[in-house]
């Protein structure tokens, strides 16, 4: 497959492409992808390689939670044509925008790339509107978070073309339970967003693959954590899923 790929793209008149992994960046651009000290960037070399894999030059790249534009620098060192949106533009680049409610026209998009909050854990924005304002599990047990998700889906879904793909990155969440005062509480919650949202994908698109990406987290490593895991029984996550999907 990957022999086929070269000498499709050799056919194209483009270059072979050199890959070098430093950390979570693909480097040997000489230029910088994202932001390092963004908090939830995610790491270029899952975006490089599902580029690389599903797209070709001059393509539309779309990624409607950019975050600190890492799809965007991507796009540019693969010559693709990036855009992206967000509530809480870091770069001049990246337009103010809801994720539901894309401004762009049915099925004009070659592949989305999507990495959404996983619940309340970071602070994205203080719009309203913000999906990393609602709890994917609590009270309603996430009911308004995969709600507000299947909207993105959707639209997803609208502005891709038939025949290309979308990648969503996502992690699952454990936390210890709160009481209403924020004080601990026995027990704990197992949110398993990555199903949930795989499971809402289907009902649009076809599942093309499921690939775990190890992240090596030096954050595991901390005694620390490592004794909350011994004490409420849970085990470190050191993974994310990448979920491909084909629009038929």
């Amino acid at each position: 497959m990957r022999e086929a790929q070269k000498k499709q793209r050799l056919h194209r008149g483009e270059e072979p492409r050199k890959i070098e992994i430093q950390g979570d960046a693909v480097v040997g651009s000489g230029s910088m992808q994202g932001d390092k000290d963004y908090v939830g960037a995610t790491p270029s070399w899952v975006i490089w390689q599902l580029l690389s894999r599903y797209t070709r030059e001059n393509d539309l790249v779309v990624d409607p939670m950019c975050g600190s534009g890492t799809t965007l620098d991507v796009c540019r060192d693969l010559k693709r044509n990036g855009v992206g949106f967000d509530l809480n533009p870091q770069r001049p680049e990246i337009r103010l925008n809801d994720s539901r409610k894309l401004p762009l026209d049915k099925e004009s998009v070659d592949f989305v790339f999507i990495d959404p909050p996983y619940s309340t854990h970071v602070d994205y924005s203080d719009d309203a509107r913000c999906i990393g304002k609602l709890d994917s599990g609590g009270e309603d047990h996430g009911k308004a978070y995969y709600r507000a998700m299947e909207d993105v889906i959707r639209e997803i879904h609208r502005v891709l073309r038939p025949g290309r793909y979308m990648g969503l990155y996502v992690s699952d969440s454990w936390r210890k339970k709160k009481g209403a005062g924020g004080e601990s509480m026995k027990g704990s919650e197992f949110m398993p967003i990555g199903f949930e949202l795989f499971s809402i994908m289907r009902k649009y698109m076809t599942p093309v693959d499921i690939i775990s990406v190890v992240r090596h987290n030096k954050k595991l490593e901390y005694g620390n954590w490592r004794k909350a895991a011994e004490e409420g029984n849970f085990f470190l996550r050191g993974f994310n899923y990448c979920f491909i999907f084909r629009k038929v």
